[in-house]
């Protein structure tokens, strides 16, 4: 890595403010996968990982569901390098059969709901029983028209602000931060 990358990051990093401990983060996994249990439980459903952020949720959701399941996941792009979204992209399918199959879908962020719209409207098309959402973080802000307004399980909720942590990303970096933190105005890039 570029010295000058790695200074950059390290200073976002030690700017950015804590809004959700690791220690919240869990308990907040521990609550979704109570709620997702109950309501999915017996289902044998196929858990699709939007990549790239639904990878350390899921992972850490999965050991804590102790029902027969199956995974697979999804690869979309919005965000590129900016904290607004852009064009939807689809960079891999789901391989598994969703036919008549209960689907959820782990993704890191619910923000303005187009991402988690489009994959939902794919799982239906493909024959998808029943399809459900959750994600990590919801950020409370209005949605896009034509986007889901909400998720069927949710761990945290946060402002309107640019975050990072536990699989969401700063500019590809500090998904591994353990912990939800709020960038810094200094450092929030948009798109020109």
């Amino acid at each position: 890595m570029d010295l000058a990358i790695s200074n950059h990051i390290k200073d976002v990093l030690s700017k950015a403010t804590c809004i959700y401990t690791k220690k919240q983060v869990e308990a907040a996994l521990d609550k979704m996968a109570e709620e997702i249990t109950e309501k999915i439980g017996e289902s044998c459903p196929v858990f699709l990982c939007v990549l790239l952020g639904g990878i350390i949720p899921l992972g850490n959701l999965l050991p804590r569901l102790n029902f027969p399941l199956e995974i697979d996941y999804v690869h979309v792009g919005r965000y590129g390098n900016f904290s607004e979204g852009g064009e939807f992209k689809w960079k891999a399918k789901p391989r598994t059969n969703l036919n008549n199959r209960t689907v959820v879908i782990v993704d890191d962020i619910l923000d303005g709901g187009v991402t988690l719209a489009r994959i939902i409207e794919f799982c239906k098309l493909e024959g998808a029983k029943d399809v459900f959402s959750a994600v990590l973080i919801d950020k409370k802000k209005r949605r896009v028209p034509g986007a889901i307004e909400d998720v069927d399980f949710k761990g945290l909720i946060i402002e309107d602000k640019f975050v990072f942590g536990y699989g969401l990303d700063y500019q590809e970096y500090l998904r591994n931060v353990p912990g939800i933190y709020a960038v810094a105005d200094e450092h929030i890039v948009t798109a020109e």
